[in-house]
């Protein structure tokens, strides 16, 4: 009889331990049916090279991230422009990471030097910097599970780029979430961005020319654009016998001089190159005074990211 109820004991205690594992393993594949986009993990860690001293240390992304959007946006405007910066801004950093290794010359994740990553300033962290990104903390672009080109600029000059290969003669890999859409930012810019024009001594197109082609160039007589893209953008153009992508000519120009693709006059004159356009930058991606336009407009910041990007989905990667 006794043995008879110990087993009944013995008998129990198993059952209970099966209800509860069967509990347990019920509650685990409840949430291992969460949809990938809700997948969180912990915040990063990342190497960052700090270019002002030469030195290296280790920061948590979302306090990077707040140095990089009060360099690259002003920090006085909406808070819903800086939190759209923030998201990119933090895609950025997460797809060079994933893709290339970061900043393979200096061995780190991250660089504070423009050239090499993204701009960083801390000294002009504010208090909407700061709400900015914690109030989009740990999110992120992607386009069918992979992080996108997190691109951005200034100013359209009323339109956005088509393509990453119209802005930026980009055709390394796919990037089908850019597409060209009215940039809104037009409308408040600032007037060196509604028209601009610039001037080159055609000497220093020549070495501009030289660069570009690794090689001495002949005479420059003349210039004609020879194709644009979807949204009007200079994508090649001959200069003497000489033909250049329009974005390489822009860089090797200086792009803060020729400052953006979106031409509406290009010709020789003499001894000078003169360019004449519209905007500020490649064009490829988000428009910056467009994200201010359409958040003073009361958008926020995911719709003024999906603004400009199409078929993306903002996931949240950690808490």
């Amino acid at each position: 009889m006794r043995v008879f109820r110990k087993s009944i004991v013995i008998f129990s205690c198993l059952l209970g331990m099966i209800l509860c594992l069967s509990l347990i393993v019920m509650g685990c594949s409840k949430q291992e049916r969460r949809p990938e986009n809700q997948k969180v993990s912990e915040e990063p860690t990342i190497s960052l090279y700090v270019a002002e001293n030469g030195q290296t240390k280790q920061i948590k992304i979302e306090e990077y991230i707040k140095g990089v959007v009060a360099a690259e946006m002003e920090p006085t405007w909406h808070i819903n422009a800086l939190a759209a910066q923030a998201i990119l801004a933090r895609t950025f950093t997460m797809e060079r990471i994933k893709t290339t290794g970061g900043v393979s010359k200096r061995k780190t994740d991250a660089s504070t030097d423009v050239e090499e990553f993204q701009a960083y300033d801390p000294k002009r962290i504010n208090d909407s910097v700061i709400k900015a990104v914690e109030m989009t903390r740990g999110e992120v672009v992607k386009y069918e599970g992979e992080y996108v080109k997190a691109w951005f600029f200034a100013d359209g000059g009323g339109t956005t780029a088509a393509s990453a290969e119209e802005g930026l003669a980009y055709t390394k890999t796919p990037s089908p979430y850019i597409k060209s859409v009215k940039d809104p930012g037009f409308a408040i810019t600032t007037e060196e961005n509604k028209s601009w024009r610039a001037e080159f001594p055609l000497n220093v197109v020549k070495e501009s020319l030289k660069k570009i082609m690794g090689k001495e160039v002949g005479k420059i007589d003349s210039v004609k654009i020879t194709k644009k893209g979807e949204s009007g953008r200079v994508m090649s153009v001959k200069i003497g016998d000489v033909t250049v992508s329009g974005p390489a000519l822009r860089l090797a120009l200086g792009s803060e001089k020729m400052r953006s693709a979106l031409l509406t006059k290009m010709e020789v004159d003499g001894e000078k190159l003169i360019v004449e356009g519209k905007g500020y930058g490649h064009g490829v991606g988000m428009s910056q005074w467009g994200a201010k336009a359409l958040a003073e407009q009361g958008k926020s910041p995911k719709e003024i990211i999906n603004y400009f990007f199409k078929d993306i989905q903002i996931v949240k990667e950690w808490k």
